[in-house]
Formats: C-alpha cells, structure tokens, sequence
C-alpha cells in the first residue's frame, strides 16, 4: 500500500516522527535508533512505511532504510512478538550487531536487548538465522541488489547468502553491459552459486 513517505519533519518524541507530505501530517512509530538518524525538525526525509491495520485501530511504521522494515517483517514472523515489540528490539540494537549476535547464536546479547526474554531470544535464534542482510550495495544508485535479494529469498535462499552470491556474480561480469541484462546475468549466476552447481 505504502512504500514509504518523503516530507519535511514536524517534530519528533521518543516513539514516532510527525511527518508533514503534502498538506498531510503523518504519525509514524519508529525504532528509536532510526528515530535518532532522522535530521531534525523541518528537514526533509524519507521513511520506509509498513500500515499495522485492524478492525479496532491503524498504525503507521516507519523505518531508515528498506533493510529496516525487512527486519521489522521477519521479527512479526517470530512466534510472540508484535509490532510494538518488534520497533522495542530495534530500538534497542543495532541492525548489525543483531545480525552477529543471530548469526553467531549469541543468546545472551538477544537476551541483554530491553523487551526480550530468554524465550522469545531463543525463537528468535531459531526463526532468524541466516535471515537478515544488510547489504550496502543494495541501497546504492541504480544497484538491482535489493530486488534480487527479495526475489532469492522468497525462492527460499538466505538473505545473507544470497547478497554474497551476488557479491561474487558482480566480480564475474563483463564491464559496460546493460543494466536489464547485467541484473539478469546477476540473477542467473548467483542461483548456480547457491544451487551448488
């Protein structure tokens, strides 16, 4: 539905930003260290946008970067953990040091991050690992990484290994092709590297 929001801020407070588009202001809730990236009142920004929507209530999430809101997803995913619960994790710690502490099964980081018990860290160890991929190169300028990296995980591939597959199928390209049949050629190269063939 919505993908995400540019405007001028508002004001912010410790959960959300005000987000003004258009004539429109936007409550949006977000993580407490995206929060802490956003300039300050009456800069401009973008915020990636999930809609929270039921029968009794609508709420906005908002997020830094595409890679936020895939976090932000996969935590909805884990079996007792809820929106708001999933932006206290994420404000709690940072997209790179979960990603180690996932992929290195350190529970007792998980356990440390304010909101998460030892039982919902362990899920979370379980569902997560090998799920979540921050890939630079992927927000880059006309970088197809990210569309990629959806299309490899949705066919069942890891986030994580499915970014260094493409990371090495880019080393391999031959220079000044096209950029619909370089992401082709990117897409066919990293399915033979994870496939194993």
């Amino acid at each position: 539905m919505f993908n995400s929001l540019s405007g001028i801020i508002n004001g912010k407070n410790s959960e959300a930003v005000f987000l003004l588009t258009g004539g429109v202001e936007w409550e949006i809730t977000m993580p407490a260290i995206d929060l802490d990236k956003l300039p300050a009142a009456g800069g401009d920004c973008r915020v990636f946008t999930w809609l929270y929507h039921r029968e009794d209530q609508m709420r906005l999430y908002g997020f830094s970067d595409e890679f936020r809101r895939i976090t932000f997803l996969e935590l909805l995913k884990v079996e007792g953990i809820g929106p708001k619960g999933a932006i206290k994790i994420m404000g709690g710690i940072g997209q790179e040091e979960l990603e180690r502490a996932l992929e290195a099964g350190d529970l007792a980081r998980l356990e440390a991050v304010p909101g998460l018990g030892k039982k919902t860290a362990q899920k979370m160890l379980l569902s997560l690992k090998g799920k979540l991929v921050t890939a630079p190169s992927a927000s880059a300028p006309g970088s197809p990484y990210g569309d990629l990296i959806e299309a490899l995980a949705e066919m069942g591939y890891e986030r994580r290994a499915a970014a260094d597959a493409l990371s090495r199928a880019e080393t391999g390209l031959p220079p000044g092709i096209a950029a619909a049949e370089r992401e082709k050629l990117l897409f066919k190269s990293a399915i033979v590297h994870l496939s194993g063939s």
